[in-house]
C-alpha cells in the first residue's frame, strides 16, 4: 500500500503532489494549517505536526473548530495527526518516521511551527522568552531539516524542504529581539543546507512571509487593521503563503534552492 502510495510518476496537472508525501508542523492553525490543506488537496499525504489537534482559539480560518487532519479527510484527502514538539529531536524523527511508515517515504517538509511572545525591547524581553523562541523558531527548524534530511539520503530520491521564515528576519522589525535572531537564523541555515545536500537532489529553500492575517495577528491588530504594513491593498493571507509553499514543494521550482521567497505585499521593497 505505501509503495503504490509513494510514486515518482509523471503528476496530473490538477494534483501535482499525487504520490508525494509530506510532513507540515504547526499545521493545526494559521499558516501551516492552509499548508497542510493545500499540499493534501495537489494530491500528498499530509503528517498534520502540532502540540495540539484543533487549532488555536479564536480561529477565524475555514472549517472553525474542526482538525486539519479532519477537514483533509472529509474532503477526500490523505491526512493523520501526530502530536509533535518540534523543539525535541525525538518527536521530529518520529514524525518523519511515522511519514516513511505511513506512505512509504518523505518528499516535502514544511518547517512552519513558530511562536512569537509579542512585542518586546530588549531590555524588557526575558531570558526565558529568547530561550523558548529560539528553540522552536530555530532548533525547531534545524530539527526538522535533520530529521527530513535523513530520510531522504537514504531513499536516494530527493526531496523539497520549506522553511517558513519571516521578513523579521531580513528587515528590521521594532521590538522584535528574539523573533529577528530566530528567523534571521532559519535563512542563514536554509542557505547552508542548499549547498551541503544539492548533490542529493534535495532542495531547500525558505518563505518570508509579511504581515499575513492569522488568529494571531487579529489578536495584535484587530479584526479590521487601519495599517501601512504592505503597499498591496491588503494584508497577506494563509493562502497566499499556501501558495508559495506548493510551488516550491512542486517540479515547477526543481532548479531553486537556497532561495528565499518573500511574500509580502511589497513591504520590504520599500
Amino acid at each position: 500500500m505505501a509503495a503504490a502510495w509513494h510514486s515518482r510518476s509523471e503528476p496530473d496537472a490538477g494534483r501535482p503532489m499525487e504520490g508525494r508525501v509530506a510532513l507540515v508542523t504547526g499545521a493545526s492553525s494559521g499558516i501551516g494549517r492552509a499548508v497542510a490543506r493545500r499540499l493534501a488537496a495537489d494530491g500528498a499525504g499530509v503528517v498534520v505536526a502540532d502540540l495540539r489537534q484543533q487549532p488555536r482559539d479564536g480561529t477565524h480560518e475555514e472549517g472553525g473548530h474542526q482538525s486539519t487532519a479532519d477537514l483533509i479527510q472529509s474532503s477526500g484527502g490523505a491526512a493523520i495527526f501526530l502530536e509533535t514538539d518540534v523543539s525535541r529531536g525525538v518527536d521530529m524523527e518520529r514524525a518523519a518516521c511515522v511519514a516513511v511508515e505511513k506512505w512509504g517515504g518523505l518528499d516535502i517538509m514544511v518547517n512552519n511551527a513558530g511562536i512569537w511572545h509579542g512585542h518586546r525591547k530588549i531590555l524588557e524581553e526575558t531570558e526565558a522568552e529568547f530561550d523558548s523562541t529560539i528553540a522552536v523558531n530555530l532548533k525547531g527548524v534545524w530539527l526538522g531539516c535533520k530529521a527530513a534530511i535523513g530520510q531522504m539520503v537514504r531513499a536516494g530520491t530527493g526531496g523539497s524542504i520549506i522553511n517558513i521564515a519571516s521578513i523579521a528576519g531580513m528587515v528590521g522589525l521594532a521590538a522584535e529581539p528574539a523573533y529577528s535572531a530566530s528567523k534571521g537564523g532559519v535563512i542563514g541555515l536554509t542557505r547552508q543546507l542548499a549547498i551541503d545536500y544539492a548533490e542529493h537532489r534535495i532542495r531547500v529553500n525558505a518563505i518570508s512571509p509579511g504581515f499575513v492575517e492569522t488568529s494571531l495577528s487579529r489578536s495584535v491588530m484587530g479584526d479590521n487593521p487601519e495599517h501601512d504594513l504592505t503597499p498591496w491593498p491588503r494584508l497577506g493571507t494563509v493562502s497566499d503563503v499556501a501558495s508559495a509553499v506548493a510551488f516550491l514543494a512542486s517540479d515547477e521550482s526543481e532548479w531553486m534552492t537556497g532561495s528565499i521567497l518573500v511574500t509580502d505585499g511589497g513591504y520590504s521593497a520599500r
